[in-house]
């Protein structure tokens, strides 16, 4: 996912409050940051309300450092009659470093599209990400 020109879903610096005694930022912290991005691209395909429903794979390549510049990018890979799939990939530029980007963690998420009831509904056809 990292060639060519792309826009984040989201682009945010992390706080010294969001880190563990390591000194690195929490794993849940960026899962949760993922988590976001991942519902706000499935809510655009869905045209109206989702839910996660599963995190089907994750992986934690680098860690990511207080005053790291996170860009999370995403793709749709996959839609079903109720479910949309999106592959998350979340990049850092290091303070002292900013022209080079790291993957530090790449995820895919399953969303369900909702109704105002909370139940399954039908994604809209033709729906695209």
């Amino acid at each position: 996912m990292a060639e060519g020109l792309r826009d984040p879903i989201i682009r945010t610096v992390p706080q010294p409050a969001d880190m563990n005694g390591n000194g690195d930022i929490f794993g849940g912290w960026v899962l949760s940051q993922m988590d976001h991005a991942g519902g706000s691209l499935a809510a655009r395909v869905a045209k109206g309300r989702i839910a996660t429903v599963a995190i089907t794979a994750m992986t934690f390549v680098e860690p990511i450092k207080v005053g790291d510049l996170v860009s999370i990018y995403g793709k749709v890979i996959k839609i079903g009659r109720t479910s949309i799939t999106i592959d998350l990939e979340t990049v850092v530029q290091r303070r002292q470093d900013p022209d080079t980007e790291i993957q530090v963690t790449h995820g895919t998420f399953v969303f369900v599209a909702i109704d105002e009831h909370g139940k399954p509904r039908p994604v809209p056809a033709g729906a695209k990400g």
